[in-house]
């Protein structure tokens, strides 16, 4: 009997485990490949059991004596609605389903009787309510994590400072995260102001070159166009329409695009494993991730020079803030900018991480080695969610030796290039050293200038 009973124990624990491999049914099983439109949780799962979870043991200064003294977070907005153009072509294929599919499958009988397109183009990019739980959610996870820091005393003492993009999205984030740290301290009886600040958080959109060179040069994006026209997309969109019953020239390399990301927003938006993630699988959604990379890498990241240096007003920014908490605690005075909240897009975190020098491969992303990538570490579905969070935290640890610690997404990660990270927390000196040409260079106005002749990017 008490063999019976071990085996029937064994049985059992594999079947658990089998279940737990196979994940939850509620979340798309490509749910990991949503690049710059997934969840926040697909980058940390262990939200998912407790939204406000956090793990302060990550924090490990190299001695009891370190204080932190300055936190600045670059963050990019929620959960967001589809913009215009994407909700235009969404309602395109959407017709094309109900009119032209011929498939017998229940997810495909589901789209063509049961779900709506509730998409419309005033929506065009406005913050959701998911969003809106994104940004207080990440407060109230910061203020756990830095409670020294993000505390009810200093921002009733005007310590911590709110910038953000003009964009809505943007506006409604930075409220947001304000929201979730005076619901958490329950004060009723102030109101906290932010800084509207577009050279800051889209300094992308005032970069003349940038723009000339990348965002309107249709060439700047050739490897894109290249591999959307390769043999792997080419065999995702045949394999969308052969599920849909469809002829394959209906399915264009911008239906696919919309099929993806219409499972991607039911999912981020409403949380819900919608049928149209029923028409990829695993492979066809990494070959769509890669598609997306691609365009990230020729138009924030490392494709193009001007790219990151687009950021450079930023990059500035960012150390003159530290500088100036630094210069105040060597004086023995109170750090009048504790903390610095700065709320902006993917387009505005992308092009800064890439000037710093993360998840830079050893090879370029190129329309021909999608093969050679697979492990890339330029990722946006990695990097890269909504309410995706650059953070830099100052320390004193005594003896004037300041140090200072780079988190992504709540993780500690490296400065690139630094040798001697002592538990991935450098000397400020070092990690200015480190970055010195571009300290001592890296001007916006001079970067950003228009050349006469302007040649091939």
């Amino acid at each position: 009997m008490l063999t019976f009973t071990f085996y029937l124990f064994i049985i059992l624990c594999c079947f658990c485990n089998y279940v737990m491999l196979e994940g939850d049914p509620g979340i798309p099983a490509i749910a990991r490949y949503f690049n710059t439109k997934g969840r926040y949780e697909e980058v940390n799962p262990f939200l998912t059991e407790n939204i406000l979870a956090v793990n302060r043991s990550i924090l490990q200064p190299s001695s009891a004596q370190c204080q932190q003294i300055h936190l600045t977070a670059i963050i990019r907005h929620g959960t967001r609605y589809p913009t215009t153009k994407n909700i235009k072509e969404m309602q395109k294929l959407y017709k094309i389903i109900l009119h032209n599919a011929t498939g017998e499958q229940s997810w495909l009988q589901e789209i063509q009787t049961q779900w709506k397109m509730w998409y419309t183009e005033e929506m065009d990019g406005r913050l959701v309510q998911k969003g809106v739980d994104d940004l207080k959610h990440l407060a109230i996870r910061l203020s756990k994590l830095f409670p020294s820091m993000i505390s009810e005393e200093k921002l009733r003492g005007g310590l911590i400072k709110f910038i953000t993009s003009s964009k809505h999205r943007c506006i409604n984030s930075t409220l947001s995260f304000q929201a979730g740290l005076t619901e958490l301290w329950n004060i009723k009886d102030m109101e906290f102001d932010h800084a509207v600040n577009d050279a800051l958080m889209r300094f992308f959109d005032q970069c003349a070159r940038f723009v000339q060179e990348v965002e309107k040069n249709p060439s700047a994006v050739t490897e894109v166009d290249k591999f959307k026209q390769g043999p792997e997309m080419k065999r995702v969109q045949q394999k969308i329409a052969d599920r849909l019953g469809v002829p394959y020239n209906l399915i264009t390399d911008v239906m696919a695009d919309s099929a993806f990301n219409l499972c991607a927003y039911e999912f981020a938006i409403k949380a819900v494993n919608s049928p149209w993630c029923q028409l990829f699988d695993e492979d066809d959604a990494k070959v769509i991730e890669y598609a997306s990379d691609l365009r990230e890498f020729w138009k924030r990241g490392y494709g193009h020079d001007i790219n990151s240096k687009s950021s450079c007003i930023l990059f500035h920014d960012l150390f003159s803030r530290l500088n100036k908490a630094a210069t105040e605690n060597k004086l023995g005075q109170q750090v009048t900018e504790a903390v610095t909240v700065q709320i902006g897009h993917a387009d505005t975190l992308l092009p800064l991480l890439t000037l710093l020098g993360f998840f830079k491969d050893s090879d370029a992303l190129t329309s021909t080695n999608y093969g050679t990538h697979r492990q890339r570490s330029f990722r946006t579905s990695n990097i890269m969610p909504y309410a995706a969070n650059f953070l830099l935290v100052l320390y004193d640890c005594g003896g004037g030796d300041l140090r200072l610690q780079p988190m992504l997404n709540e993780k500690l990660v490296n400065f690139p290039g630094l040798t001697d990270q002592q538990a991935s927390i450098p000397l400020y000196q070092d990690v200015r050293e480190h970055y010195r040409d571009l300290l001592h260079g890296c001007d916006f106005e001079t970067e950003c200038q228009l050349f006469k002749n302007p040649t091939e990017v």
